[in-house]
């Protein structure tokens, strides 16, 4: 049965969304990985898309939605960091990853970010 993955930030443009693509990546068929933003921006930011280019996965395909378009339980529900702005979601496990939001940060800054994200994907997919 495939693992159910959510992951939430306020503008679902950049963290949230890299982490969707790696749990499809690291997770193959075995997990159904969406992402959702509290305040969704409605659209992906372009560093993300180059970001995740350098990996070959294309992320521009990519839409930036809201909360309130993901329904149903989650396996694992993971905020990156957006505390009390993100809400609840029903999870048999949640886990708050306290990311900073890469946007405003340099191309070296940003790759961190990208690279902790996939490394925390691969961690939580190898648990559930």
């Amino acid at each position: 049965m495939k693992k159910r993955v959510l992951f939430v930030c306020v503008e679902n443009s950049n963290r949230s969304q890299m982490a969707e693509a790696f749990a499809r990546m690291h997770g193959g068929e075995g997990v159904e990985a969406c992402s959702a933003g509290s305040a969704p921006s409605g659209r992906i930011n372009p560093r993300a898309v180059e970001c995740m280019a350098e990996l070959g996965y294309d992320l521009s395909a990519h839409v930036s939605k809201s909360l309130d378009e993901v329904s149903g339980t989650f396996d694992a529900v993971v905020t990156m960091g957006c505390g009390d702005r993100c809400p609840w979601v029903p999870a048999r496990r949640r886990e708050d990853w306290n990311l900073p939001d890469p946007k405003h940060l340099d191309d070296d800054g940003y790759r961190r970010v990208r690279d902790g994200i996939s490394a925390r994907v691969q961690a939580l997919l190898a648990s559930l």
